[in-house]
């Protein structure tokens, strides 16, 4: 019986471990809280029918605004846009699909389910790695509106409205 439950208690801690890599088997540092592989795709951002319908959205919420066809990301009290212009999506691919309010992903040492969003990250002290690759205007093939990737050639930001890719730098 000891046996049994050392080892059902090692397999739910280890499922605790705050860290995530998804295509790939680890995370390359222990400041990463989720890491995607390197690769020609992207992270598709929340549709959301516009900016007002995320009332609860916390600073470095990041959204794809389908009224205003717009990457953005919640700056203190406003929303910031980071499309240089609007873009071109088929939101219909949504009509008929219900939508769980109890959806949620939390990554991370906090156990607060106050934070609102579909996927938080939860450390203080670990951040998210996009998806990286090199151009990925030129190299992803067939990208979806909201879409956002690292391009390691520029060293940019890379996110697509549906209609052009804006870059932005820190």
């Amino acid at each position: 019986m000891k046996k049994i439950f050392i080892v059902l208690f090692t397999m739910v801690s280890s499922l605790g471990f705050s860290q995530w890599a998804i295509g790939k088997k680890l995370v390359t540092n222990t400041d990463v809280s989720l890491e995607f592989a390197e690769g020609n795709r992207g992270i598709i951002l929340p549709w959301v029918d516009s900016e007002a319908a995320v009332s609860d959205a916390v600073p470095g919420t990041i959204i794809y605004d389908v009224t205003d066809k717009k990457v953005k990301v919640k700056q203190g009290a406003a929303w910031r846009d980071l499309s240089i212009r609007t873009g071109v999506v088929d939101a219909s691919i949504q009509d008929g699909v219900a939508e769980s309010s109890n959806a949620k992903v939390i990554i991370g040492n906090s156990a607060s389910n106050l934070t609102p969003g579909i996927l938080v990250l939860a450390d203080s002290d670990k951040a998210m790695i996009l998806p990286k690759m090199e151009s990925p205007h030129l190299n992803i093939v067939n990208p979806e509106a909201g879409m956002m990737a690292y391009d390691t050639l520029s060293h940019q930001l890379a996110v697509f409205n549906g209609e052009v890719w804006t870059f932005w730098k820190p």
